[in-house]
């Protein structure tokens, strides 16, 4: 069983520059809540309380101002810095101690995942004993993506990086699932020309070890890499037209750690003082009435 997890929120966030000049990408709202919410609620809906959050070096107080250390939400969250972007991987060889002997689940932190029977499939996923499992979500344009090519059983037997020509359209997405061998396989990788460590490198290391399978998010479910400035401003119109269409918060840590029992009434008060007079905090209220 997977208990910890790794979200990734490093990175220049180039593309949504000048906004990212000041403000690092995952702490940028989608629609009412910071970008970061969203593959936290991930995790925590995985089951996944111990949680480590990699961010870029002098912009650790800005992810402890919103998210604290996590016990307000029923979670234990710890930082680490990485000094300059070095590829996936590397939270791996950075998250080494917090890791330990155990297995371990990566979200990227500019990912947005949504559907009925998402938390189920992610229940399932940290049920992993050995091997890799990754999500996969079928795209349009496949040269714009990492593309598996899988068989039956839900083998992978090949990953093609942005392929010209492709007979798969099922998009590698930025949630992965590891054993404990992904340390000692991402320390062997070797940087790429462009001088970092490729997550495609060690997804292929598990591939040739026949220990990678996929999960398919599904025809209902929804995956959105808020990368650039369309993709970002997409997935807010998206979690907005739903939220006010059904009066749902997506990504409300405070109601998924109540429904998992992680925390109790006066933890939900605790967070309306905290936010303050908004429409979050209002429905917090709702919660607890």
């Amino acid at each position: 069983m997977i208990k910890k997890g790794i979200i990734l929120a490093g990175g220049y966030g180039t593309r949504m520059s000048p906004l990212t000049k000041a403000v690092n990408k995952q702490l940028l709202p989608i629609y009412d809540k910071p970008l970061i919410f969203y593959p936290l609620s991930i995790l925590m809906l995985a089951g996944i309380k111990n949680i480590l959050i990699v961010v870029n070096k002098g912009q650790l107080n800005q992810f402890k101002k919103i998210l604290q250390n996590g016990k307000r939400i029923g979670i234990n969250i710890s930082y680490i810095e990485q000094s300059k972007p070095r590829g996936l991987p590397d939270a791996f060889i950075l998250g080494e101690k917090f890791i330990g002997k155990d297995k371990v689940a990566m979200v990227l932190g500019d990912n947005f995942f949504y559907g009925q029977s998402l938390t189920k499939k992610l229940k399932d996923c940290v049920k992993l004993n050995t091997g890799c499992k990754i999500l996969v979500h079928p795209v349009v344009r496949p040269e714009l993506y990492g593309i598996a090519n899988i068989k039956k059983g839900k083998k992978i037997v090949s990953i093609k990086e942005k392929p010209k020509n492709s007979k798969s359209n099922l998009a590698i997405t930025g949630l992965y699932f590891f054993d404990n061998k992904v340390i000692e396989y991402s320390k062997a990788l070797r940087p790429s020309k462009r001088n970092e460590l490729e997550i495609v490198d060690l997804l292929n290391k598990y591939r040739k070890k026949n220990s990678l399978r996929a999960e398919f998010l599904g025809r209902g479910g929804a995956w959105l890499d808020t990368g650039s400035m369309e993709d970002y401003y997409n997935t807010s119109i998206f979690v907005s037209s739903l939220e006010n269409r059904q009066g749902l918060k997506i990504a409300c840590l405070e109601e998924i750690a109540l429904n998992y029992n992680w925390i109790n009434r006066n933890k939900i008060k605790e967070s309306i003082n905290f936010y303050g007079n908004c429409n979050y905090s209002n429905y917090l209220k709702k919660l607890i009435k």
